[in-house]
Formats: C-alpha cells, sequence, structure tokens
C-alpha cells in the first residue's frame, strides 16, 4: 500500500488528567500515515486523485486546538476517525502522537502512542 506522511506537526492544547494540563495547555506532536492507492495521481498529476495535505493538516489541528480529552489515546483516535470519515480513498492511518513535556518526573525526550485504524474496523 503507498502512503502519504505528514511528520511532527505541532499544535498547542490542553488535553490531559491534571488540571494545570488542561488550564496551561502544552505542545503536541502528530505525524500522520495515510495508507492508499496513490497510482492514479500519480499518473493523472492531479490533486483531486489523491489526499490534500493542507487538509490533513487542518484535521490534525482541530482536533489538537479543540475539545480538551483526557488521554493522548483519545486525541489520536479522534484523529484517526476524522480522517477516514474525510477521505475515502484513504484504506487505513497511523497516528503517532507525542507529548514532548508531560507532567511526570524523570529525564526521557518524550511520550507518544501510536494507533492503527482501518476501514474495517
Amino acid at each position: 500500500m503507498d502512503k502519504i506522511m505528514l511528520n511532527e506537526m505541532e499544535f498547542y492544547g490542553y488535553h490531559g488528567v491534571f488540571s494545570e494540563e488542561n488550564k496551561l495547555g502544552q505542545r503536541f506532536r502528530v505525524s500522520v500515515e495515510l495508507h492508499l492507492d496513490l497510482k492514479k495521481s500519480g499518473q493523472t498529476d492531479n490533486l483531486e486523485d489523491s489526499v490534500n495535505y493542507a487538509d490533513v493538516y487542518s484535521i490534525a489541528k482541530s482536533v489538537v486546538e479543540g475539545e480538551p480529552l483526557n488521554l493522548v489515546e483519545a486525541v489520536a483516535e479522534r484523529i484517526s476517525s476524522e480522517l477516514l470519515k474525510s477521505f475515502s480513498a484513504v484504506e487505513s492511518c497511523t497516528i503517532t502522537l507525542i507529548k514532548p513535556d508531560p507532567p511526570i518526573p524523570g529525564h526521557y525526550r518524550s511520550v507518544a502512542v501510536e494507533i492503527t485504524r482501518s476501514r474495517s474496523q
């Protein structure tokens, strides 16, 4: 299966289980991998035969910057649901949601979840 990938889009949101996360907010990074057949768009050179990256960006942005959720799992799930609903050509998608600065002690680069969802689910 062919892929369209948008890597490490960065947004500011208010997701988290702690009240300070919901009040102060924090950065989130989102990577999206769309699985679809790109043969036709490669042959026609026509955007209508593919998926507009700007539309994918807008969906991720609206979810992350939208209604606060407790879990990054729920944010990723909502993004995948909106993408599958919006683009009929997409067979499945993988969403990686990175929380670079979670309010937990220790030394680490980030925490993240990755989910893959398909039309058949």
